[in-house]
Order: C-alpha cells, then sequence, then structure tokens
C-alpha cells in the first residue's frame, strides 16, 4: 500500500467518514480466517466497525448470493455479473455507506475487485463496460485498503477439498478459469495504490503480522512488530 492511498483516507477520516477496508483473493486463499483475525482486532481495540461480504449483506444481497452460488444453477455470464452489481448496490446503499458515513469502519469480503476478476478476468466479458457498470453499482465508493491474499488457484482448490464439503458453483469452474482471475488480480494490484499484496502461503501469524502492519497505518495507531493482537 503505497502513501498517496493513506494520504487520501487519512483526508476522509478527518472528514468523519470511516475507513473502509476489503479483503480479496482466489478460492480458498483465507480470506474469512484473515477478515476474522482483523474483526477480533478491532473489537478488543475498541474501533467502531462492521462487517459484511459480497455476494450478500442485506437480506435482499443474501438471496441473491444464493442463486449465484448455487451449483444447480446455469448462469450465463451476463446475467451472472448484474447479479453480482445488484446484491453490491444493495449492499452498498444500505450497509456500507450508511456505516461509513457514520465514522466507522467497514470491513468487506469480496467488492468490486472480484468482479473485475471473476467477471472480466475469468469469463472474459468486455472490461469497460462492466467497470462502468460497477461504478454505477457502487455510487464511485472505493476501498481505502484492499489486501490481495495471493494464492496458487492449485493451493487454493486443494484446501477447499479437504473441507470436505460440496463445491459451490464458481469453486466448481475449471484449473484455467481461476487462474485467470489470479492474474487479473495482481495486474490490478500492481497498478493500484490502495492494493497490499499479502502471500497467502505465509503462515496465518505472518499474514497477520503484515496485515496488522497496514491497517495500524490506515488508522493511525501507533506502528509495533505485533500483527493483529
Amino acid at each position: 500500500m503505497r502513501k498517496r492511498s493513506l494520504a487520501r483516507a487519512r483526508r476522509r477520516a478527518e472528514g468523519g467518514r470511516g475507513p473502509f477496508i476489503t479483503l480479496e483473493g482466489v478460492e480458498g486463499a483465507g480470506k474469512t480466517t484473515r477478515c476474522r483475525a482483523l474483526l477480533s482486532y478491532m473489537q478488543r481495540h475498541g474501533i467502531p466497525h462492521i462487517h459484511t461480504r459480497e455476494p450478500g449483506g442485506p437480506p435482499v444481497a443474501e438471496g441473491v448470493r444464493e442463486l449465484l452460488l448455487n451449483p444447480d444453477l446455469d448462469i450465463p455470464p451476463m446475467s451472472e455479473v448484474m447479479l453480482y452489481l445488484a446484491s453490491r448496490a444493495a449492499n452498498v446503499e444500505l450497509v456500507v455507506r450508511p456505516a461509513l458515513e457514520s465514522g466507522r469502519a467497514v470491513v468487506c469480503e469480496r467488492y468490486s475487485d472480484a468482479t473485475m476478476a471473476y467477471q472480466v478476468g475469468g469469463r472474459g466479458l468486455p472490461e469497460e463496460p462492466v467497470r462502468r457498470a460497477n461504478a454505477l453499482a457502487t455510487g464511485g465508493l472505493v476501498p481505502d485498503l484492499t489486501i490481495l491474499l495471493d494464492l496458487s488457484p492449485e493451493e487454493g482448490l486443494s484446501r477447499l477439498g479437504r473441507q470436505g464439503r460440496e463445491p459451490d458453483r464458481i469453486e466448481r469452474e475449471s484449473l484455467e478459469f481461476h487462474r485467470r482471475v489470479r492474474d487479473y488480480y495482481r495486474r490490478t494490484a500492481d497498478r493500484e495504490d490502495r492494493f497490499l499484496v499479502v502471500d497467502a502461503a505465509l503462515s496465518g501469524e505472518e499474514q497477520d503480522r503484515i496485515i496488522g502492519a497496514a491497517v495500524r497505518e490506515l488508522l493511525g495507531i501507533e506502528l509495533t512488530t505485533e500483527g493483529l493482537t
């Protein structure tokens, strides 16, 4: 994460708006686990916050999530992206933006970068129309910090396989699809200064140390050598 992004976030915080943090990555990268550690840290340190996810969030968006992840449904790519954007629009309007405007931090598992990575990178939909539609769905709301948990799709899918549950509709996609998703994420992180790329093959403790340092800097908390403790 670069200094320009931190400076923008600090200016927004001074105006009373809370910080917006998103977690991204391929299937099995550990987003939920790292998110739990971050939320626990905020809870222990008295940082007002909420947690949400995409697809999902408010009830209407959770209903869309059930459709999108249902392995029994055949959803055409254009319909798929529209459903993701409908879910996101509801989450931003009903959950994310009100929390930010009240001064709370928002931690969101997946956001607009996921649509670009999965539907543009993975599915091959045209980039600019999807980008414009994404901006419409979010009202131009961009995260202050995006944590990309970078992991090979082979390892990510292997982790999911060890969980012993049925894969959802997206997890069932081909290895080549998931490789394209990862490549798009990495290209985006190379050009966007709000990204923190974390090697998701590292130990959980080391990942939390790296994430903790970035979050402390974003929130203006004195840095230590510890992670999310």
